[in-house]
């Protein structure tokens, strides 16, 4: 199975790489599993809870792209937080364009 690189940079600045990512899986759920620090995923994936809120860097918004109706609901009840790059881990499907994808994992709600 194909694998690329993301790196998460958690609230206190410290950065966690994780290198072999499995295409295809979420950036909430291969977060989780290194345990970066702030990505909860309480809604397991479900794109209901904002607790895998991160914001892309600029160079990786294009690559990423924009939220989908549903995601951009759930965005609105964490709306103060919100900005301009912001996405849920868990819509963000990993694939062999976003290998060394970097993102910060968004203040708590």
């Amino acid at each position: 199975m194909a694998k690329v690189r993301v790196t998460l940079v958690e609230r206190d600045g410290r950065e966690v790489t994780i290198d072999e990512a499995a295409i295809g899986e979420s950036l909430m759920a291969v977060a989780k599993s290194a345990g970066v620090d702030g990505i909860l995923g309480e809604c397991g994936g479900g794109c209901a809870c904002a607790t895998c809120h991160v914001y892309i860097e600029p160079e990786w918004q294009d690559a990423v792209g924009p939220p989908d109706v549903l995601e951009e609901m759930t965005l609105d009840g964490v709306s103060h937080i919100v900005q301009a790059n912001s996405r849920l881990g868990c819509q963000i499907l990993l694939r062999e364009e976003l290998d060394g994808l970097r993102v910060a994992v968004a203040p708590p709600q």
